[in-house]
C-alpha cells in the first residue's frame, strides 16, 4: 500500500523505506528503554536513547539533504 502511494506522489521508494527503517529504530529503542527502566537501569537506558537519536540522525541525514536541495530550488535566483 505504502508503495502504490509513493509511486502515485512520484517519491523514490528509498526515501519510503529509509523513513520506515527510522520508525523502526525508534520503536525499537523506545521499547528497550523502557524494559532497562523497569529493570532498574536507568542509565543503561539513556545510552540506549542516546544511541536510537543518533542512529535516527545517521539515517536522515540523506534525506534531509534532498529536502534542503528541494527547498534551495524552490527560492528564486
Amino acid at each position: 500500500m505504502l508503495e502504490v502511494i509513493a509511486v502515485n506522489a512520484k517519491v523514490n521508494i528509498v526515501y519510503v523505506e529509509t523513513i520506515l527503517k527510522i520508525i523502526g529504530i525508534a520503536y525499537i529503542a523506545e521499547f528497550a528503554a523502557q524494559i532497562t527502566k523497569d529493570a532498574g537501569q536507568g542509565a543503561i537506558a539513556s545510552k540506549i536513547e542516546l544511541a536510537g537519536k543518533i542512529l535516527i540522525l545517521a539515517m536522515a541525514i540523506p534525506i534531509l539533504s534532498v529536502l534542503i536541495e528541494t527547498i534551495i530550488k524552490l527560492i528564486p535566483s
